[in-house]
This record gives structure tokens, sequence and C-alpha cells, in this order.
């Protein structure tokens, strides 16, 4: 037990330095192009279940692209792609339903996807990012409220990373996926976990 202790802290040291030198700062964040780390990424979702509770899951499957520019924030770039069918919620049957065509029809529809169109700064780390989302081959404008945590050197992999958050909400059926509305919500919340790397 005090091996582990002892090899936990040593291994904490050693990562301090390179961790230091994260900022929290957009302003002094590197500029350029990157890609999603999907292993630190999460595309999560809830809606109220018949009102009794709310229910959540996410998505599994995520890539796509990042252009930032701190200097000229409504000039930042996101382009995101989920799999459809990398739903994930505890129960295996209700997967199956979710990804099937009363849902999400993941079969005719494999991609949900965001293609951001503008970026509004609100605050020192703060921006409404406004995009196109194709969720069940439809298309509408969708606007997340994004804040960014950090940036810098990754102690582990070395990789140069920028890290977000993002809250959003849509109307499910807007897009056509109408099964059991509005006993369960038609608003769905759209929480978002983002960890990209920077191109090399």
């Amino acid at each position: 037990m005090k091996t582990t202790l002892a090899l936990a802290a040593l291994l904490a040291t050693a990562a301090a330095p390179a961790f230091a030198q994260a900022v929290t700062d957009p302003a002094k964040a590197e500029a350029g192009s990157y890609a999603i780390e999907p292993e630190h990424t999460r595309v999560r979702f809830d809606v109220t279940h018949f009102g009794f509770t709310k229910y959540d899951g996410e998505f599994r499957k995520v890539s796509g692209t990042l252009v930032l520019d701190p200097a000229h924030p409504d000039a930042s770039k996101v382009d995101i792609t989920i799999a459809t069918d990398s739903v994930a919620v505890p129960n295996a049957k209700l997967k199956e339903e979710l990804e099937g065509a009363q849902w999400l029809d993941a079969a005719k529809f494999p991609q949900i996807t965001f293609k951001s169109t503008k970026v509004a700064k609100t605050g020192a780390d703060t921006a409404d990012v406004t995009g196109d989302f194709t969720l069940h081959g439809v298309t509408k404008p969708l606007v997340l409220h994004v804040k960014f945590n950090a940036a810098g050197t990754n102690p582990v992999n070395k990789h140069y990373t920028s890290g977000f958050e993002a809250r959003g909400q849509i109307m499910r059926t807007e897009f056509g996926v109408k099964t059991y509305a509005p006993m369960i919500s038609d608003a769905v919340a759209i929480d978002i976990d983002a960890a990209f790397e920077k191109a090399k």
C-alpha cells in the first residue's frame, strides 16, 4: 500500500511541471488546427421520463475538428460527427430501441453532426457557438453555450490539448423523433465535455 502511494505521489510530482503550463485564459491558448481526443470527450443527453425522473445517456463514438483562433474568436470553427449507433444507456433493450426506426433510426441516419456557422464571445472564457445540427436527416440551427476550460500540454501523452464544455437543447419532434412525446419530453438537454488535441 505504501509503495503504491509513493509511486502515485512520484508520478504526480513528475507531471506537475507540465500540467502547470496549462492556461485558463483562452486568449493564451495556441492557435491552430485540432482534432477531437475521443477518450476524454463525452456527449451526453437527458430527457424527462413521464414526468417522474430525468433519464440520461450518451454517445460513445465522437470525432471532429476545431480551428482555434484565440486572437479572433469569431473566426474559430468546429465540426463534430457522432456515430448514431454508439448511443449508450444502462438498458440493452432500450439501446436497441433507441437505435431503431421509432427513434434515431441509426441504419438510415448513421451520423449526427454539428457544423459551426458563427462564434460570438459572451465573456472572458465563454462564447455562443451557433451551427447547423443534423439529426434524423433534419438540419436545424443549434446554439451551444461554450466555456473554455484550459489548454496546455497533456502530461501523459505530451499532446497540446484544449478543453471545453458546452450546453444546449433541442426539441426532438422538430427533427422527426416523435415517439412518446410529450410523455417523454420533447426537450432534450445536450451536455458536452470535449478535449481537442493540436495537430503536430
